[in-house]
């Protein structure tokens, strides 16, 4: 075919075995960092949860009914606490992002999640559940999976399989917030990642074919050096596309979070306008992995609502203004906006069935 480069049939096994070696280190990779940040403090975590019916208190408002009014302070406080809950998943991310770029061949990415089909989409979304990233540490890896190819709906499927269909928070809100949380939550989350992300690859009008896009990001794949050399220079770039935005918003957010939070008491507990705000707030706010289930707990506890409860429970996990700044290159404003609008919208909805199904 014209424009495609043949190699030579020895060249073609040596990448082979490599790409084969270099996919098998990416998996132990993924395994042990995962083991270590997430899957090991899960079960523990799991235990307390059954035992004490809590994971900790909210990180918007600690014990209070209403966040601190904005300030730097504010700001400064909410970035320490939230850093310090995120920053080895985090810096895991950023390893595994780096890692499937120099590691794993672009057209392996493209057979398994770089096609139009629906398939794509449903492989995206399962291999995301033993992740259990918050959705700022799944985004740079969105970003990788973006630059080895894959389609829109599998990279959004992946981003939010990590986040609204999380087994562990799943457990967590059964102990905690009952089975009819959870029941809402499990149900919007399977609409979000395998409904939506498509839906957003749809929208995206993205190529049904990028097969000799693939081609030549395999043959450049192909043709770089040292891997450590490739590697540093992936962190590099990733850290870059996405670290500085992340904590810019974070700082913001935290200091400005009595605005989207108000104040829960006689005047706010429930009602289509309280289900909006919150639908909003949630998702705009960012949280650490399970944050929104002490958010939640200590907000009834003050009196709001099932309905604006469950608005929180479905919107404040999946995305976020940081992580929709950190995968702006990867995935279009049009994209994300959209995404952004279907969040709140289901937060809306499943806060009217909140209303009906938890009282």
């Amino acid at each position: 075919m014209e424009g495609q480069t043949h190699l030579p049939a020895s060249t073609v096994v040596k990448n082979n075995k490599r790409w084969i070696v270099g996919s098998i280190i990416f998996l132990i990779a993924a395994a042990i960092g995962l083991f270590l940040v997430k899957w090991h403090p899960y079960f523990y975590k799991v235990i307390k949860s059954a035992t004490e019916h809590s994971i900790g208190s909210s990180i918007v408002s600690g014990d209070k009914a209403s966040a601190p009014e904005p300030s730097w302070t504010a700001a400064w406080n909410y970035s320490v606490v939230y850093f310090k809950s995120i920053w080895q998943a985090f810096v895991v991310a950023i390893i595994l992002s780096s890692l499937v770029q120099v590691l794993v061949p672009t057209d392996w990415i493209h057979r398994l999640i770089g096609k139009t089909t629906y398939g794509s989409t449903l492989i995206a979304g399962f291999s995301a559940l033993p992740g259990m990233m918050c959705t700022c540490c799944a985004a740079p890896l969105v970003v990788g999976l973006r630059k080895q190819q894959s389609t829109v709906a599998a990279a959004v499927a992946f981003w939010f399989g990590n986040t609204a269909l999380n087994p562990a928070v799943l457990i967590f809100m059964f102990f905690i917030l009952g089975w009819k949380f959870t029941l809402l939550r499990l149900l919007f989350g399977i609409v979000l990642v395998f409904g939506v992300s498509y839906m957003a690859g749809r929208f995206s009008k993205e190529t049904a074919d990028p097969k000799p896009i693939v081609e030549k990001a395999k043959t450049a794949q192909d043709a770089k050096g040292n891997f450590l050399i490739r590697w540093l220079k992936s962190i590099g770039a990733i850290a870059l596309a996405t670290i500085p935005a992340y904590l810019i918003s974070v700082f913001a957010l935290g200091a400005f979070r009595a605005w989207l939070f108000p104040m829960v008491g006689d005047q706010l507990t429930g009602g289509i306008l309280a289900i909006i705000a919150f639908a909003i707030a949630g998702t705009l706010f960012v949280i650490p992995t399970a944050a929104e289930i002490p958010i939640i707990q200590t907000f009834m506890s003050f009196g709001l609502g099932a309905g604006p409860a469950a608005a929180l429970a479905i919107t404040l996990p999946v995305i976020s203004l940081p992580s929709a700044l950190m995968v702006r290159r990867a995935l279009s404003w049009r994209v994300l906006v959209f995404l952004g609008a279907l969040v709140s919208l289901l937060g809306i909805i499943a806060g009217l069935i909140g209303t009906i199904l938890i009282g």
